[in-house]
């Protein structure tokens, strides 16, 4: 709304000056609080460190002892234990504390915090990540059938940049999640490290016969792929919620970790998907391998079949691994 005359302007102004006392007020009180905030991060930072070094004082000296005592050795149980949940508990409390960034986002983002300090703010990072790989699988799903239909080689080179892109990303947001408490198995951020390699000897593979062969196996396989992400989004998205709900597990959880009964079925429908996929990949790297013998390939060709195998591989003993983990761990909580 303009106003109409000097009069009205001053009096706006004379107006908005107490709105600007009020406002350098709110301010000064806001500043003092982040500075009393950040007294507070340091010294809960320092009082975990100080727990955690006498726990391991306690813990070498029980070592050393040579307890023969019942009364003792119940006595000796009863600190590990408690020094278990104390661990669990401080692991808690570090969950609410920023934390230094890792050497890999230290290089990329230099030493911007990227700590995430509010529970609800977390839960909907994880979410984020969940939808952002939903949509880019979509989008390479769209781009493997019409690479499937059509020979274009720009629209190649733009499927195999995205490839490139994406995994990149993820290997960004995956560091993220990782300094803000999720426990996500080393291999699968290897993986996608490994994956951005892959898609990039493939966006530098020249054309020759040794593509045109692998090509239709390749957009096959990135057509299968899209649509067991899809699969593994409808299943992860489900338990990342339920998980919430229940309040049990940690925002930045990746379900694999967040283990239930419950999950069992949707897991167990998932499972064969994700083995075959892994099946597909030890395929690719078998046909990579063979087609390396002929005169035509590249040095991509070996290189690529290589990067297969060690996925599939990666891929097959980590699963195998976790699964039976968790049902374990799952079973010694009942």
């Amino acid at each position: 709304m303009e106003l109409q005359s000097v009069n009205q302007c001053t009096e706006q102004w004379e107006d908005l000056q107490k709105d600007y006392k009020a406002l350098e007020t709110l301010n000064k009180e806001y500043t003092e609080k982040l500075e009393e905030l950040y007294s507070l991060q340091t010294k809960c930072a320092q009082g975990i460190a100080h727990q955690r070094y006498r726990i391991g004082v306690i813990k070498r000296s029980l070592k050393k002892l040579n307890i023969t005592e019942d009364e003792d050795k119940e006595a000796s149980q009863r600190i590990h234990r408690g020094a278990a949940r104390r661990d669990a508990n401080l692991a808690e409390m570090e969950h609410s504390l920023p934390k230094t960034n890792g050497m890999y986002l230290k290089i990329i983002l230099g030493n911007v915090n990227v700590s995430i300090l509010n529970k609800e703010d977390k839960f909907k990072y994880k979410d984020e990540y969940e939808k952002f790989k939903l949509i880019l699988s979509v989008i390479g799903f769209l781009l493997s059938v019409s690479n499937l239909c059509t020979n274009i080689r720009v629209l190649e080179l733009s499927f195999l940049f995205l490839l490139v892109w994406y995994y990149c990303t993820l290997t960004i947001r995956e560091s993220i999640l990782k300094v803000n408490g999720s426990k996500i198995k080393g291999w699968w951020r290897l993986h996608h490290f490994i994956s951005t390699a892959a898609s990039a000897v493939l966006l530098i593979w020249p054309l020759s016969p040794s593509w045109y062969e692998f090509r239709p196996q390749f957009m096959i396989f990135n057509v299968y792929i899209s649509i067991v992400q899809y699969l593994q989004f409808r299943y992860q998205q489900g338990a990342l919620y339920r998980l919430k709900a229940l309040g049990e597990r940690h925002n930045m959880d990746i379900t694999i970790e967040g283990f239930h009964s419950w999950m069992w079925r949707g897991l167990g429908f998932l499972l064969p998907f994700l083995y075959a996929g892994y099946l597909f990949q030890l395929y690719l790297a078998v046909s990579l391998f063979r087609l390396a013998s002929s005169h035509d390939a590249h040095w991509q060709v070996p290189v690529l079949g290589v990067l297969f195998f060690v996925l599939f591989l990666g891929n097959i003993i980590t699963t195998s691994m976790v699964i039976p983990q968790k049902i374990k761990e799952n079973r010694a909580r009942r």
